[in-house]
């Protein structure tokens, strides 16, 4: 069953993101959630350039890491306190592309401008999942003032 979080009121606070030459965007990302006291968000959009990218790849323990001029064509995933759950897709100069989960080490190049939504309302979590065996979005209701 899947697990919902049910329409809340009002719209969506969004914040415009633009991390800076050098940034890691895992440990960026995850650091603007905790410098902003929040307790739930989603990166909706990202795109920019790397000098490095570690991306995991589905199956595999490692990261791939690749280095030179890469493009981000997209960025997307839910920030909580308690880790990032980020996918990328990532092109080199030759138009080669991977994608894969956000691992540390993505390095910007240039510039990585993103799209990040608080969700106020909701607390993430990450918790061991009986069926998966991996550490899952656990989606809770914040209790209201």
């Amino acid at each position: 069953m899947a697990e919902q979080g049910g329409a809340g009121a009002g719209s969506l606070p969004v914040e415009p993101v633009r991390l800076q030459p050098g940034d890691d965007v895992h440990a960026a990302l995850t650091a603007l959630l905790l410098q902003r006291e929040q307790q739930a968000g989603f990166v909706v959009a990202g795109i920019g350039s790397l000098s490095r990218a570690a991306v995991r790849l589905a199956g595999h323990d490692e990261p791939l890491v690749l280095s030179g001029d890469l493009e981000v064509l997209t960025l997307s995933g839910s920030l909580s306190p308690a880790g990032a759950h980020l996918h990328i897709s990532v092109a080199d100069a030759d138009g080669r592309t991977w994608g894969g989960h956000v691992a540390q080490g993505c390095i910007v190049r240039t510039t990585l401008e993103a799209v990040v939504t608080w969700l106020a309302d909701w607390s993430f979590d990450r918790a061991a999942d009986a069926v998966t065996s991996y550490r899952e979005l656990a989606i809770r209701r914040r209790a209201s003032p």
